[in-house]
């Protein structure tokens, strides 16, 4: 029998076993989601696409921009967990198993979208037998394929010595079928050295191969839509501008999906503020590389000023799409800010009047009203005289000191709180990302090279399978770590024995430059000649 340690049983072990009411009121809710995205497909599939906004040329839409918002965030296992596992980062062991939770649902929730935005699912299969070689979409259906089954692997191989550990320490009124789930799932498995060896070794083999099928996913993704010469998205940069937007948006899913793990299991003794520290650090990293790419990819666009590309970045910047695009970039702008001004601030800036807490609260609603009055009140007899260009400029002028004084209190606030700040950031960044693949995907078809200008507006079907996408994530979420510890029990022990290890190693100081270390058998003692 596998022995655990008292206070991992009582955190992973024996929460499994037990379901409140919040738990059954979530799944019932999560399943009417789902039960009424059901019913909105069945209905898409007896009437046809036209119950969507889609239409030619626009016959991508919202269900496009899921695939590759689902793709993108699955990212967060394969290039968080196995380069981490990868390069020897003893942090991450408390957040793998999450990391790649998020992988394996995500794949499954995307690869969905695809169904929903084909008129005749059924000849889904056709990619298969009949696909030609020089297809973009040929290589997405075998490399989507080939990262789901990878994945699902990297997921398992690591479950299997909890898998045991659950089956040899079941509570005694814990269901049949529970201990016979874990017994079929562990493989036998009794921890011997054997073992441990193998099983080393499969998950460092898998863990080197996956990187670059994962990195091969999103850069076919983007592919289907370079190869084309649709304007916007006829461009080299984004093979690595997807590759980076997918990391980008992994992370942020991860930091959301492990602060929801430690915050209702209370894993806080698990899950502690270094992941979200070191993690930290490598989001501020993305963050900046993405707005370089976002950046140098519109520069192109604006500069070239050629007759087709230009009105897909005009309906951006200031046309039909420019709210979501500036929008876009905001939350970008506020993840940034809180992830990296809080730290700078020294704790004496708290006498400021500028980083109090109570001026961001005062400004934050100042700007709301100043932007309501000036966008949706101008036909009211009082604020008529906000259209003048001057006093216009000047209500602009003052909403923008009241965002930097949100921004100001906001950052001080946040200073003790990292982990408020970091969810407030991964919050901004996975609505943000969502954003990008929207910018990318309709500005282009509303704007094709045949027709100047056409209209694309997501319709409830879409809304509502939308919805259903994002509960079935959250369920399958939910499901599987009500089944299997959500901290891998097995890689936490060993990190404690390798901690322990290295606390009583011992380094001895480095000798002096120019101090002669000599042997006691010389002979003579320190100053003799």
């Amino acid at each position: 029998m596998l022995q655990i340690d008292a206070q991992d049983k009582a955190k992973l072990i024996d929460p499994l076993f037990r379901a409140g009411i919040r738990f059954w009121v979530a799944v019932a809710l999560l399943l009417a989601v789902i039960g009424w995205g059901g019913y909105m497909y069945v209905r898409q599939l007896i009437y046809g696409l036209s119950q969507t906004g889609m239409q030619r040329p626009a016959y991508w839409g919202v269900y496009m921009v899921n695939f590759i918002f689902f793709i993108g965030i699955s990212h967060a296992g394969t290039l968080i967990s196995a380069i981490l596992r990868v390069t020897g980062a003893e942090w991450r062991r408390p957040i793998t198993r999450v990391a790649e939770a998020i992988t394996v649902f995500a794949l499954v929730v995307g690869t969905l979208q695809i169904i929903f935005d084909m008129g005749r699912p059924d000849r889904v299969l056709f990619v298969f037998f009949y696909g030609r070689l020089q297809s973009p979409l040929l290589w997405d259906a075998i490399s989507v394929t080939a990262y789901l089954l990878g994945s699902v692997t990297y997921l398992y191989l690591p479950l299997i010595p909890d898998l045991a550990i659950l089956r040899d320490n079941c509570p005694p009124t814990a269901p049949r079928w529970r201990k016979g789930l874990y017994s079929l799932l562990s493989l036998g498995w009794r921890g011997n050295r054997t073992q441990w060896v193998r099983l080393e070794k499969a998950i460092a083999v898998l863990a080197v191969i996956i990187i670059p099928v994962a990195v091969s996913v999103h850069t076919i993704i983007s592919w289907i839509l370079a190869t084309t010469v649709q304007p916007g998205w006829h461009s080299t940069i984004f093979g690595p501008y997807f590759v980076v937007g997918a990391i980008f948006s992994g992370i942020g899913a991860l930091f959301m999906a492990m602060t929801i793990v430690r915050r209702l299991m209370r894993l806080e003794n698990y899950i502690t503020t270094r992941q979200y520290r070191n993690l930290g650090l490598l989001f501020i990293a993305m963050t900046a590389i993405w707005f370089y790419f976002t950046y140098a990819e519109h520069l192109t666009l604006a500069a070239g000023q050629q007759t087709a590309e230009f009105p897909v970045l005009a309906s951006k910047l200031w046309g039909q799409f420019a709210p979501g695009f500036w929008l876009m970039v905001l939350l970008m702008g506020v993840a940034f800010w809180v992830l990296v001004i809080p730290p700078l601030l020294p704790r004496r800036a708290g006498r400021l009047v500028l980083f109090n807490p109570r001026l961001a609260v005062g400004s934050g609603v100042a700007a709301v009203i100043l932007f309501a009055v000036m966008n949706y009140s101008r036909n009211l007899p009082l604020t008529a005289a906000l259209s003048q260009p001057g006093i216009r400029l000047t209500g602009w002028v003052l909403v923008g000191l009241a965002l930097l004084g949100v921004g100001l209190g906001g950052a001080f606030w946040l200073k003790d709180r990292l982990v408020t700040a970091t969810v407030i950031a991964a919050v901004c960044v996975v609505v943000g990302m969502w954003l990008e693949r929207w910018n990318i995907v309709v500005p282009t078809m509303t704007h094709p090279r045949l027709i100047p200008f056409w209209f694309y507006r997501p319709t409830l079907t879409e809304i509502s399978l939308t919805a259903a996408s994002v509960a079935l994530f959250i369920l399958l979420f939910l499901l599987f770590f009500k089944l299997f510890p959500a901290v891998s029990i097995w890689e936490v022990a060993e990190g404690r024995v390798i901690d322990e290890a290295r606390s009583r190693v011992k380094i001895p100081a480095p000798t002096p430059v120019g101090a002669v270390s000599r042997p006691k058998h010389w002979g003579f003692e320190e100053g003799q000649q």
